[in-house]
């Protein structure tokens, strides 16, 4: 026996992600209603359990599900994509006679892009998700384990991070993490025009990552580089420039006219990286300079935000 555990804040996505996993071949599906208050119930297919986690988050609604699990193996999936035909059949030749040392299994995310045109930043977003390590959109994990590591730490509010942290909480504990070759349809969807900036939120999880993992976590994780340098030259150039400006002199002046221009520049090349491989319409364009000018001076404030957390302490023991 399998248990899938599938946290929602109530998107319609929900529906097309439990029709393609009926019906359940011996398998267990638990949707964990993360929307706070009081909601209406939700509609779900007859044999679906649905458990209540009180909107404190996609961490703490992933433990209230495996938490509620008897099973081996629990597999998480997200409220937005939709498991491919003979999923469970793949899921479990994914998991058989693997070896005890093994404590998770990754499916295999697949991300459709539209033909005939360049991707969007939305769309490029979304699939970037196709070769992320270790994403609950698709993640089997031995239910010993999650004891074994307490699941997933709940000071990770967002969707991001927290399953990163996991991974290398177990792969501390001595397991491995393997791929697997089921594969799981992640469609894209418009979260709006500022989604991207909104995202800059993840920041301030990036400093709890540091603070738990060390420098280096990115790599352990597999995690790329990241704009954050970049995005903090480009606003440190962006917040002299006026304060250059109000000083007396020529020299002053003149000071202010260079951070000015380099932080034009830097704003220049930064939308330029995403304008250029994409559709190139007049709204993507739009899009794209308008909100870039506005993730820097936001990855950097969210930044400061979670440093602040973990220097007060508040964040950085269990």
């Amino acid at each position: 026996m399998i248990t899938v555990v599938i946290p929602t804040v109530g998107r319609p996505s929900l529906r097309a992600t439990l029709a393609a996993l009926a019906p359940a071949h011996g398998g267990e599906v638990i949707v964990v209603d993360d929307r706070p208050g009081a909601p209406e119930p939700l509609a779900v297919p007859s044999g679906v359990r649905v458990l209540r986690s009180g909107g404190r988050g996609p961490a703490a609604a992933r433990n209230t599900g495996w938490r509620a699990a008897l099973t081996p193996w629990v597999v998480f999936l997200d409220d937005d994509v939709v498991p491919a035909p003979g999923w469970w059949e793949a899921l479990r030749a994914d998991l058989a006679a693997l070896p005890e040392e093994v404590g998770g299994s990754q499916g295999r995310l697949v991300v459709p892009l539209p033909e005939g045109r360049g991707p969007t930043d939305e769309e490029r977003n979304t699939a970037g998700l196709a070769a992320a390590e270790w994403i609950t959109a698709d993640m089997a994990y031995r239910r010993d384990v999650l004891v074994k590591t307490d699941g997933f730490d709940e000071r990770f509010p967002r969707a991001y991070r927290e399953d990163a942290d996991l991974a290398l909480r177990v792969r501390a504990a001595g397991y491995r993490l393997v791929h697997g070759n089921r594969v799981t349809v992640h469609p894209v969807r418009d979260d709006g025009p500022w989604a991207s900036v909104r995202r800059q939120r993840g920041n301030a999880d990036d400093a709890l990552m540091r603070r738990l993992h060390g420098r280096d976590w990115r790599t352990a994780a597999g995690a790329g580089r990241g704009r954050l340098p970049w995005h903090a030259a480009t606003t440190a150039a962006g917040l002299l420039a006026p304060a250059l400006a109000a000083l007396p002199g020529r020299r002053a002046r003149t000071a202010a006219v260079a951070a000015g221009g380099t932080w034009l520049a830097m704003t220049a090349r930064f939308a330029w990286t995403r304008i250029a491989p994409g559709p190139r319409t007049p709204a993507e364009i739009a899009r794209m300079v308008v909100t870039s000018v506005a993730i820097p001076p936001a990855a950097c404030a969210w930044r400061l935000i979670g440093e602040w957390r973990c220097r007060r302490g508040r964040e950085v023991t269990r």
